[in-house]
């Protein structure tokens, strides 16, 4: 396992964060909250990810990706994550992209995932039913009815549900399968409640009245729980890698403070007892970027079993789940009372963390996961 990304990785990364810096910076994230954007993301900096092929890395190219491997989305998201950057590049392209390129079938990958690369058509997975991750727990019913699905039930924390063109929608058939439909947003009886968390992205709530799809929406046959559960790791490498790289800024910005903030006349940053908790969290992230790095190595080996490759990743989600959590409060605790000030990012970075965290299973859920592939 490699601790540094090769040159391919590197040329992203560097292009990744000169785009950013000048089209996606903190400040637009301040901004995008402050007047309150439904979408979450400025829609100029997103055309613009689409144009550099941010969602074509992983596609195959006669699908009119570039085939760079999964491993390409571990620099991107790294600098989304240190420049506070929102997108629906998880929402749509690695979560609902994936589900497509796995589970479709040939006219449907056909038809979906060259609209998801242009960005002509924005999709989001509604998978969740409760406040805690739980992938299998699904209890919206999808009842056949001649040729057609009715879908009742009910979906929360739906990113990017603002707007969203269309829902993946996670649902159990009557023979208790889990299975998987294309639902457009404008689908009658379908309603979408916005709902705002602490970090000002775009989520939001769907209930499902009797909600009459074609059969043909339906992506995949038989049980997809597994494809699925495979699917959604891609989705937890990406954002440990965001994790990571918001960790790594934080720590940058309590490293420039401490050198910076002058207590009985000598910079904080020379007191031992600083530097010692300092210290730790270089660790901390250190450890954070070899589990994640080799989360994405295990996601396109194909070598591996189903097993490992799921401790792998949980690996990954759990450890930098636990060192942004360090790192985030000794971040405001070195800084003191400016550390919590809304005028200061760090506030913004440590809100995204906490939501991030429990997004796609928080550490005890990957605690669990871990354990149970063990047995």
């Amino acid at each position: 396992m490699s601790l540094v990304y090769n040159e391919e990785q590197r040329q992203l990364q560097d292009s990744a964060r000169d785009f950013l810096a000048a089209r996606a910076p903190v400040s637009q994230q301040r901004r995008l909250r402050d007047e309150v954007v439904a979408l979450g993301f400025d829609e100029t900096a997103w055309r613009g990810m689409l144009e550099l092929g941010w969602s074509a890395v992983a596609f195959p190219e006669e699908q009119g990706g570039l085939a760079f491997g999964f491993a390409g989305f571990a620099p991107l998201f790294e600098e989304l994550g240190r420049h506070l950057s929102p997108s629906p590049l998880l929402s749509s392209i690695v979560l609902c992209g994936s589900l497509i390129e796995a589970l479709g079938s040939e006219a449907q990958r056909q038809t979906l995932i060259p609209t998801l690369i242009s960005g002509e058509q924005r999709l989001a997975l509604a998978l969740e039913e409760s406040h805690r991750h739980a992938p299998e727990r699904v209890a919206l019913q999808a009842v056949a009815d001649a040729d057609d699905y009715l879908l009742a039930g009910s979906k929360a924390w739906v990113l990017d549900a603002r707007e969203a063109d269309a829902f993946l929608t996670v649902a159990r058939l009557e023979d208790g399968r889990t299975a998987l439909f294309l639902v457009p947003a404008d689908s009658e009886g379908l309603h979408i409640t916005p709902i705002t968390l602490v970090d000002a992205r775009n989520h939001g709530t769907l209930a499902f009245d009797s909600v009459r799809v074609p059969g043909s929406a339906r992506i995949g046959e038989g049980d997809v729980a597994a494809v699925l559960e495979q699917m959604l790791d891609r989705g937890r490498a990406c954002l440990a890698a965001e994790m990571l790289g918001m960790s790594e800024r934080i720590f940058e910005m309590t490293l420039d403070y401490l050198r910076t903030r002058v207590q009985f006349d000598a910079p904080i940053g020379s007191f031992q007892a600083l530097q010692h908790r300092a210290a730790r969290l270089y660790v901390d992230l250190q450890l954070a970027r070899s589990a994640v790095m080799a989360a994405f190595e295990a996601l396109d080996d194909t070598k591996l079993d189903a097993g490992e490759r799921a401790r792998l990743v949980s690996l990954g989600k759990w450890k930098i789940n636990e060192a942004a959590q360090r790192i985030s409060n000794e971040a405001v605790q070195m800084h003191g009372g400016i550390g919590v000030t809304d005028e200061y990012d760090l506030g913004l970075y440590l809100k995204r963390i906490r939501v991030a965290q429990a997004c796609l299973g928080d550490s005890d859920f990957h605690c669990e996961r871990y354990g149970a592939t063990l047995s």
